[in-house]
């Protein structure tokens, strides 16, 4: 595993006080150069509790103040909602200094509204025009198939691909929960930049998502497959939803209006299998000096091939929280002993 350097200078105030200024952690995405903490816009969407619009404008633009400049959005966040609220948010600031990643492939125009897949070229095409308009913007940096469309042939969809691509919409090409076997078929067809899937501390190798069966294994399959291909790791849910925070209880963490409560593994009886291996890591943690989403997010930078990592936040304070972590250097040692633990726990 790579050891990560995180650099910070120190200015003075025009007080005369010494405050530390954050140096942001950049990774080579292609031609992007990208901060190593991206902000994930799932929360933004209005799905989570807790969130309020203006907030999340605010914490979106407060996120760039401090250096981060990558933005991971999808349609369906909120149906729409997510990318309406991140375009307004950056709106304001200079589009050529920021990263936006939407998604497309899952889509609602029924009417029962309900989401199905769909990643045809004629669907393709459509997304791209519409999460443009919500976002404010006239292209997208990195647009990432969102989950597998078992209907229609690799080739359509690269068809499709290639035409938003062609148009000038779109920058650069990913994908997100696809098997490693799909993943090097539509390489045969398109040039990917990345590669989103499920991946943190407690889940390295998660054989399902929200009751979702995983047809991928991220540290086993796909990390070696960006290695290979030049292609970046995008982790989502790199604290587990929050499980790794280290604020979970054994209930009471949220309300069945929010999202996470469809993650059984956030849930009894599950959650106290998790939530036990989260608690070990958290003493572990705190004997290093460090709190439990410091040693979690560690782990991931720590790996040349991740980046920037889907961190999520929907306050102000969640964002320098994250932020934070870059202000570490995490030892090799300390890391795999983290691993240690997780790997006693058998979990999956």
């Amino acid at each position: 595993m790579a050891h990560c350097l995180v650099y910070f200078c120190v200015i003075p105030s025009f007080l005369g006080v010494l405050i530390a200024e954050i140096t942001m952690i950049f990774r080579a995405l292609k031609d992007m150069n990208a901060s190593v903490l991206g902000f994930g816009c799932w929360a933004v969407g209005g799905t989570w509790n807790d969130t309020e619009d203006q907030t999340s404008i605010r914490t979106m633009r407060k996120a760039v103040g401090l250096g981060i400049n990558f933005f991971d959005v999808a349609p369906v966040y909120g149906l729409g909602h997510a990318e309406t609220l991140l375009g307004e948010a950056l709106k304001t600031f200079e589009r050529d200094q920021l990263y936006i990643a939407t998604k497309c492939g899952l889509v609602w125009n029924n009417p029962e509204r309900a989401v199905k897949n769909n990643l045809t070229k004629a669907s393709i095409i459509e997304e791209v025009d519409q999460s443009l308009e919500r976002l404010q913007t006239e292209y997208i940096d990195v647009l990432q198939c969102h989950w597998p469309d078992p209907h229609t042939p690799i080739e359509e969809t690269a068809e499709g691909l290639r035409a938003v691509v062609e148009s000038g919409k779109v920058r650069h090409l990913g994908v997100s929960n696809f098997s490693l076997k799909m993943t090097k078929e539509l390489m045969q067809h398109c040039e990917l930049a990345t590669y989103q899937g499920l991946y943190n501390l407690l889940e390295p190798n998660a054989t399902h998502y929200h009751n979702i069966p995983l047809s991928y294994r991220s540290r086993d399959e796909i990390i070696p497959l960006c290695e290979e291909h030049d292609l970046k790791y995008l982790p989502y849910s790199p604290l587990m939803q929050g499980l790794l925070a280290g604020t979970f209880k054994a209930s009471g963490n949220f309300d069945q209006n929010d999202d996470r409560a469809n993650n059984p593994k956030l849930n009894s009886p599950l959650l106290e299998q998790y939530l036990g291996c989260a608690d070990e890591l958290k003493a572990y943690a705190e004997k290093a000096s460090m709190p439990l989403a410091h040693l979690a997010m560690g782990w991931l930078m720590a790996q040349d091939a991740v980046g920037p990592i889907i961190t999520g936040a929907y306050q102000e304070w969640q964002v320098k929280e994250n932020i934070e972590v870059t202000t570490r250097s995490y030892d090799a040692d300390l890391l795999t002993g983290a691993e240690g633990i997780v790997a006693k726990w058998a979990l999956s």
